[in-house]
């Protein structure tokens, strides 16, 4: 079978590898979808904390179960099904306080030891399985991944019912996080990012304040601000607009050693809250069935697949900001655009 494979740090190959039996509690599924992530370019060029190589990458998946191991109930061959890529040891501190995704060797499928879906077929841990309804679009729930992420960041903020919400990025996160928003609670949903062709996609995914700079909103202050972009310019920015007594979410991935600049005397004397937010924690569940419960408004969000052997034009294009979301289609023959 075919596989995309990071050698090291800003090499990329595709090989044939072998195929491979479940052992006991795993799962064989035939890859249909892998979503391109920031993740992804953060690991390629050897950014992300952890990552060994070689690697196969690819983090938000779905496919068709070929074969199960021992062990295995809750899956049967020919269900679709959905991929948390999280594993943790449940040994360390973290794991018994019940704060797993915050332990130290934590390994993200196809982000840190193990291969992700980026091939045409993958074995998961049959506890990383998730079984979705047979009516369920195979391809349009590989965002349920980055669906259960955002979930987890709304676990944490400490949110009030009619809040004002300003997010930077009109990327998959901040799409994702803007729809959700007024489900937690928010009472307006403001979104910026510098290319205006995402903004046209905020604008069918329903989002109503969309701009390429916070300064052309009608307000100056947000009870909360989330940074879904990674990017510290933006992150410089939107710390300051935050309401006194508000928060500031870091959910964007930066480079880990990124740095920025704030002022300390305005978190103390406005009471700022910050928080961090990390991949999957209890919500990957939680997110099929919000996604089946029709949660977020997906279709416009998609708008290209790449075979395998167009791994390397896909990240380029998520490199240059053009397109939706881009997904790896690994048993396909040809590439696609579904958006313009």
């Amino acid at each position: 079978m075919r596989a995309v494979v990071f050698e090291s740090a800003g090499v990329l190959s595709i090989e044939d590898r072998p195929e491979s039996a479940p052992g006991y509690k795993e799962v064989v599924v035939e890859v249909a979808a892998v979503g391109v992530c920031g993740t992804d370019t953060h690991v390629f060029d050897g950014e992300f904390e952890g990552t060994v190589f070689p690697l196969v990458p690819g983090h938000e998946a779905t496919g068709t179960v070929l074969s199960v191991g021992e062990g295995v109930s809750h899956v049967a061959v020919g269900d679709h099904v959905a991929i948390n890529p999280s594993q943790t040891c449940g040994e360390c501190e973290f794991c018994l306080n019940g704060k797993s995704n915050l332990c130290r060797s934590w390994d993200g499928l196809g982000v840190v030891a193990s291969d992700g879906a980026s091939q045409q077929r993958f074995t998961a841990p049959a506890a990383n399985v998730f079984k979705l309804k047979p009516e369920t679009d195979i391809y349009q729930a590989a965002l349920i991944e980055p669906l259960a992420c955002a979930i987890r960041a709304y676990d944490i903020l400490p949110r009030k019912m009619g809040e004002h919400y300003l997010i930077y990025g009109s990327g998959t996160m901040g799409l994702l996080m803007a729809q959700l928003a007024p489900r937690a609670g928010a009472a307006s949903v403001t979104i910026v990012d510098v290319n205006e062709n995402r903004l046209v996609t905020a604008a069918e995914v329903g989002i109503e304040h969309r701009y390429t700079s916070a300064d052309q909103a009608d307000r100056d202050k947000w009870d909360v601000v989330i940074d879904c972009t990674g990017n510290i310019r933006a992150i410089e920015d939107g710390l300051p607009r935050v309401k006194p007594g508000g928060t500031f979410q870091q959910f964007g991935v930066a480079p880990a050693e990124a740095h920025a600049n704030y002022s300390p005397f305005r978190v103390y004397r406005d009471e700022i809250t910050i928080v961090g937010t990390m991949a999957v924690h209890n919500s990957f569940g939680r997110a099929v069935e919000m996604f089946e419960a029709g949660a977020i408004n997906s279709v416009p969000m998609i708008s290209h697949s790449f075979t395998l052997e167009d791994y390397a034009e896909a990240l380029e294009m998520f490199r240059k900001g053009t397109g939706r979301k881009l997904q790896i289609r690994p048993n396909d023959t040809e590439s696609r655009v579904f958006q313009s």
